[in-house]
């Protein structure tokens, strides 16, 4: 369906400040400014490939700033699958989190879900302001995670200036190439995008499917105009309270957990992998491969901070564990550092791509909430996390450790709380180390009309149609279908088990790669790139 122009002028809901650049409030206010160009109609044209021969492209001009709508326009790349059904439930808009590129995941959603159901919506992916295909978008320092990167565990002062340093430096690049942009890179504006693609789609509302950190760009765009938003599912929850800070802590302890459980599965497997039956031993035999990763990086490439980036993409999807095992039992067993190089080179590496979505990543996160300032505070938090929970602490505090010295002054979180909008779809795994599970029941505590459906034990990251449990898409599909929710009560209002744990068999991860969710931290273990 060609979207058509509609010829009133849109209310555009703001922060009730002067300029955004300014903005500190954490309630929206409707607010009047000047009527911005309409964004409508757009052109759509065939851009499929063997995977999504139907997908269709386009785009859109968005008000860089949107107190100021007919001032400077960027413009955000579009994708669509169109629908084939008489029965027509308009545009379901889907983003994968990141923040990345959610062109394919058009692509992806129509595919996974039942054939019937995907028939009714257009399914509209888009890159968010910055990222991917839209314009301009965000490389702030190409090559910062080139290996081999110092140790991020610092033994020393010394080693630890050395990071602190590395960071100032890609905020000071961010600064010097995109002063004219931070200000405006970040989740409100990105709501308010969304409603200038519901505009040019021609939609009075929107349904929308967002993972990860796109959970909630959905919730602030319902929080903003939630007389705009039909359906909403949010799977892998971001916790509403803790952004950004406070949920990069959890993440800390969940990842832990996480590598935890992955060690106890090479220990149930020692037939295959030969690393002993201890849990605790099979992990303290990864931190003396780790170790020996500093003082002789394998292949010359992969050192602490390659290894903890490939091993982190186990605490997204399990799937790559027996890639994993393979890698570390060769290491440790024969001395082999082959699979180690490959496995980072597929799970670790950081490419151009993901350069770009790191600089988005630390726009956004940077942006929209307050970060220490004082360097103390991150070593004093981190050194208690690190003695509890040692296998990311470090490393995410350097991922995030830009934001100490980001050039643009930090807004307040909105307050996502929220009665105006139709019964919302919750999905969540209670042992996602991503988006930990206390985020999900915050969320479904601050939407009343929610339904909170858990997979009991699963610890994927994106749990509706990325991992094939059939009792998950069921919930996904019948409420896209027809709105129907399981019936609400305390906690959660359904539990699915999780599917098994991967048999021990040689997983190859460049055709598995593909399907991870993209994830904020993921962008480390190259999860973002599809």
């Amino acid at each position: 369906m060609v979207a058509f122009a509609l010829t009133a002028s849109v209310t555009t809901l703001v922060m009730p400040v002067q300029s955004q650049a300014d903005a500190s409030s954490t309630e929206p206010a409707r607010t009047v400014h000047p009527a911005a160009p309409h964004p409508g109609p757009l052109t759509w044209t065939a851009c499929g490939d063997e995977s999504y021969p139907r997908l269709q492209c386009a785009s859109v001009k968005v008000p860089l700033d949107h107190h100021r709508p007919r001032g400077r326009q960027i413009t955000l790349a579009l994708s669509r699958i169109p629908h084939t059904s008489s029965t027509f439930q308009g545009p379901l808009l889907v983003n994968p989190g990141g923040p990345s590129s959610g062109l394919s995941l058009a692509g992806f959603v129509a595919s996974a879900l039942p054939a019937d159901v995907a028939a009714q919506y257009d399914v509209i992916g888009f890159d968010p302001r910055g990222v991917g295909s839209s314009e301009p978008a965000l490389d702030c320092k190409p090559g910062y995670f080139d290996p081999v990167r110092p140790d991020p565990v610092p033994r020393s002062a010394g080693e630890e200036q050395v990071h602190i340093e590395r960071a100032r430096s890609f905020a000071k690049a961010c600064g010097s190439k995109y002063a004219d942009l931070l200000p405006y890179i970040n989740t409100i504006s990105v709501a308010k995008d969304l409603d200038v693609i519901r505009a040019a789609l021609g939609a009075k509302k929107i349904n929308y499917l967002g993972y990860s950190m796109g959970t909630y760009f959905g919730a602030v765009y319902a929080r903003l105009f939630p007389q705009r938003v039909r359906r909403l599912t949010l799977d892998s929850i971001v916790g509403p309270t803790a952004v950004w800070h406070d949920h990069n802590i959890r993440q800390d302890y969940a990842f832990d957990a996480r590598h935890k459980a992955f060690a106890a599965w090479v220990a149930r497997h020692d037939d295959v992998y030969h690393l002993g039956t201890d849990p605790t031993k099979v992990e303290a035999r990864w931190y003396r491969m780790r170790a020996d990763m500093r003082s002789a990086p394998a292949g010359g490439k992969v050192g602490p901070f390659e290894l903890e980036d490939a091993y982190l993409a186990g605490a997204y999807y399990n799937g790559y564990w027996p890639s994993m095992a393979d890698a570390f039992a060769a290491y440790v067993n024969n001395h082999d550092t082959t699979r180690l190089v490959d496995l980072f080179e597929e799970l670790g590496a950081i490419d151009s791509e993901g350069d770009n979505s790191y600089s988005v990543y630390s726009a956004v996160q940077c942006r929209d909430a307050p970060w220490p300032r004082d360097w103390r505070t991150w070593h004093r938090e981190t050194s208690k996390v690190y003695a509890r929970a040692p296998f990311q602490a470090w490393n995410n505090a350097w991922y995030n450790a830009p934001c100490a010295f980001w050039p643009v002054k930090s807004l307040k979180p909105l307050n996502v709380a929220n009665a105006k909008i139709p019964p919302a779809l919750l999905v969540q795994a209670t042992d996602d180390a991503a988006t930990p599970y206390k985020g999900a029941l915050e969320m479904h505590r601050l939407l009343p009309a929610s339904r909170l459906v858990v997979e009991e034990h699963g610890g994927n990251h994106g749990v509706s149609l990325y991992n094939g449990n059939p009792c998950i898409d069921k919930y996904l599909a019948k409420y896209l279908a027809t709105g129907a929710l399981p019936r609400g009560g305390p906690g959660p209002d359904a539990i699915c088990q999780a599917l098994p744990d991967p048999e021990p068999t040689h997983t190859d991860t460049s055709a598995v790669k593909d399907r991870a969710i993209g994830s904020e931290a993921g962008v480390r273990a190259a999860l973002r790139r599809r």
